[in-house]
């Protein structure tokens, strides 16, 4: 999500292009540094694998690249835990920035979806053979793989489940069973500023944006923009502490929001998870938030945020409010980071909206067909692949741009979410795609943002919130 401008994400370009920015072939590792594969599932038109590199060896690896070529016909679409680069057959991935460092004795993992028949094969890792042997006598070349980026539509994720999803209840949170979710700007750009307490009152869940990085690994930190305490004549820590106490008296509820499109915030050790519970935890006790949201942009490591999050759940209690703002790619398969999070911590997760925007064209959950951004096909569709993988209804939201400027694609009507809203929960006013089955119990909707709603009057949470009302 943009702090100032438009965001238009090319999501696998954008990450090829990193890549050859900031990537330098490791020395040579010996012959004990190795990697397998395996598919871990297969439907037959398409499968997914895994690759486990593991250090046999005595000295720390840091940095890998693993590369293989697949026979034509067969595809590489969503993959996780890696970057990729792709030239022709040849597929390159390179670590993330949470699991390129491999202690002896240890392995890390990155998975992918495959399209056709065929399987890896003259897999080198790090310039040498990944099951081991000679190691090379001369470094693997500085010169980064070449850049074509992979297709940006994945292929078919693993089919639906015919039964229907899991209805085990909530955890209790005050919140309405159909909320409507929208971010307020700490920070000073194009859209209107506002002070928290002037939130439309159509709003049941503000998301405070953001939280950022410390100093110390893992830790976040908050305090009032001082550019939007200009823009309001004066707006102290302690006015905003007071707003969050007169929305929560209108029957709000207030969360803190980590990242952000530039968030820096990396959780990927223990010590870092403890810092991370720590640090939200001393924020909402000094501002009174009923929660937190995970809007980590730039990658998240399952593990160790998921121990974060339950620790903070043991600090705060039952009430805590958990929600999370995934990118689409995020939430395509549940092998992957975030979605992995979101399905390891099921039992306290209250909501994940999906930025259903900024995408291009996406695969749903029927399979067999690419839709277009800023279509309710596009949503519903996109939004089955939750609703059919593992995640309760009452955990799944749709997250929409307020209008022109707040995103750079996937801008829609108002009554187009409303239309998506009715075809999951009623299976009503659908387009041409239908989901197998409906979510009465649809958590609600999200919009990026408060500031840009009220930019263009509010239309968003006007149409919205009261259509929410009339669900099941």
């Amino acid at each position: 999500m943009k702090r100032s401008r438009a965001l238009v994400l090319s999501v696998v370009g954008a990450l090829a292009a990193a890549l050859g920015a900031v990537w330098l072939a490791p020395a040579a590792y010996a012959a004990s540094v190795t990697a397998s594969f395996v598919k871990t599932s297969d439907w037959g038109t398409g499968w997914e694998g895994r690759y486990t590199i593991t250090n046999g060896g005595t000295a720390t690896v840091n940095g890998w690249s693993l590369g293989f070529d697949l026979p034509a016909g067969t595809t590489v679409g969503t993959y996780w835990d890696a970057l990729l680069t792709s030239s022709g057959q040849r597929h390159t991935f390179t670590n993330r920035s949470w699991n390129g460092t491999i202690a002896p004795g240890a392995s890390v993992s990155f998975g992918f979806l495959g399209s056709g028949s065929g399987v890896p094969s003259n897999c080198r890792l790090n310039g040498a053979a990944c099951t081991g042997g000679t190691t090379p006598t001369t470094p693997p070349p500085t010169t980064p793989p070449p850049t074509t980026p992979p297709p940006t539509t994945p292929p078919p994720t693993t089919p639906p489940p015919t039964s229907p999803p899991p209805t085990s209840p909530p955890p209790v949170t005050g919140l309405p069973k159909h909320i409507l979710t929208g971010y307020w700007h700490n920070f000073d750009n194009p859209a209107v500023e506002l002070r928290l307490r002037d939130v439309p009152a159509e709003y049941d869940l503000v998301a405070v944006a953001f939280a950022d990085a410390t100093g110390t690994p893992g830790a976040v930190g908050f305090a009032i923009d001082p550019g939007l305490s200009a823009s309001l004549g004066g707006y102290t820590d302690a006015d905003f502490s007071a707003d969050v106490r007169t929305l929560q008296g209108r029957g709000k509820k207030v969360i803190i929001s980590v990242g952000g499109e530039t968030g820096r915030v990396v959780v990927n050790s223990s010590a870092s998870a403890v810092a991370f519970a720590d640090s939200v935890y001393a924020l909402i006790q000094r501002y009174g938030f009923d929660g937190v949201d995970i809007d980590l942009e730039n990658g998240l490591d399952p593990i160790y945020m998921a121990q974060a999050l339950r620790s903070l759940r043991a600090k705060v209690g039952s009430s805590l409010i958990i929600a999370m703002a995934p990118q689409t790619i995020d939430m395509q398969n549940p092998a992957t980071s975030y979605f992995k999070l979101a399905l390891d911590i099921k039992d306290i997760l209250t909501v994940v909206n999906t930025q259903f925007y900024n995408s291009g064209a996406m695969l749903g959950c029927d399979n067999n067909a690419a839709y277009a951004q800023g279509t309710v096909n596009f949503i519903v569709a996109l939004a089955c692949i939750q609703l059919e993988a593992g995640l309760r209804p009452d955990q799944v939201g749709l997250g929409l741009p307020a209008g022109p400027g707040a995103a750079g694609g996937g801008i829609v009507a108002p009554s187009v979410v409303n239309a998506a809203l009715d075809c999951l929960t009623r299976g009503t006013n659908c387009g041409s795609f239908r989901p197998p089955r409906t979510y009465p119990a649809l958590r609600g909707a999200m919009t990026w943002s408060i500031n840009w709603d009220v930019t263009h009057n509010t239309p968003f949470a006007r149409t919205v919130s009261p259509h929410l009302r009339t669900l099941p």
